[in-house]
């Protein structure tokens, strides 16, 4: 692939020369209707789980109807811009900005995770303690400031705490192997084997989904067997707020790995342009560290 600089003087060059330049300097599609109805899509979804969670008879399908609308737009929005790709309207320029789009989209994602590790580390380090010190005890004399206490003023049920074994080690195991199988379908990419990259990536997804198995399971587990729930104070916030959210994450990055494999099955990468391949591993690499630090902070702390 050429520098921006040589790309922005072959064109230049064909101008002066009155030959065909193959594709512009820098590519800038028509007016797009997806942005918009990607907002609505979840605005919707975001409104019904806000009524689910608080026992609205509408809440479930509002939500379900929101992630249905944002998964159209996904495969629509995503096949405009393969379109573009492969009709050759991408440049070296392009790419930079998909770079940086992606860079800074996962940047987001960073600041998303910390807002929610912060909240932790609040209750944890700094709420907890000052609710359990001497001049409280006036106020709440039966107060014990462990993590995984049901408050001050009693009103949560009592439950019992999520442990490190065994679902949420195997789910580490399976993450971190996830990672490592990627990566060999990077490289077997980048060596132009289509067929091992295909096999490794397949690997890739399907360990993903056995994660997202296991998390449904320990969920059920929480709720029928722990009697851990949303409502369960702090620690139920905290635990299936990070939980969820990350699990939503490994989801969204299969979808975008089951995407990759489906254009590598269809020859759409080369050796050296396949930048639909790196920036949907970014995003998994970006979810298995976040799950090492939910791992350590969530389950073993």
């Amino acid at each position: 692939m050429s520098s921006p600089h040589n790309e922005a003087h072959s064109v230049a060059h064909g101008a002066a020369h009155g030959g065909p330049a193959s594709a512009p300097y820098y590519f800038v599609p028509g007016p797009s209707r997806w942005p918009m109805i990607a907002g609505l899509s979840m605005l919707t979804t975001m409104a019904g789980a806000s009524g689910w969670v608080n026992g609205a008879g509408w809440g479930p399908g509002v939500c379900v109807a929101g992630i249905l609308a944002m998964l159209v737009v996904l495969y629509f929005w995503f096949g405009d811009a393969i379109g573009e790709s492969e009709s050759g309207k991408y440049g070296a320029r392009i790419d930079l900005s998909y770079r940086w789009s992606m860079s800074w989209f996962i940047f987001s994602e960073v600041m998303f995770f910390a807002a929610f590790f912060g909240a932790l580390f609040y209750a944890r380090a700094v709420t907890m303690p000052w609710l359990a010190d001497l001049d409280h005890k006036v106020i709440w004399p039966d107060f014990a400031g462990h993590w995984g206490n049901v408050g001050p003023a009693g009103t949560v049920e009592g439950f019992n705490t999520m442990g490190p074994f065994p679902i949420p080690t195997i789910n580490t195991a399976l993450l971190l192997t996830s990672g490592v199988t990627l990566t060999i379908a990077h490289h077997a990419l980048r060596a132009g084997h289509r067929s091992k990259t295909a096999f490794w990536l397949f690997c890739t997804i399907l360990l993903g989904a056995v994660f997202m198995g296991f998390q449904a399971y320990e969920y059920h587990h929480a709720y029928t067997e722990l009697n851990l729930k949303l409502s369960s104070g702090i620690y139920g916030s905290t635990f299936f707020m990070l939980t969820g959210f990350h699990g939503f994450h490994v989801t969204m990055g299969a979808i975008m790995l089951s995407v990759v494999l489906y254009r590598v099955l269809r020859g759409h990468f080369t050796a050296d342009n396949h930048f639909g391949f790196e920036g949907a591993a970014w995003y998994w690499h970006f979810v298995d560290v976040v799950w090492l630090g939910l791992y350590v902070v969530v389950y073993w702390l």
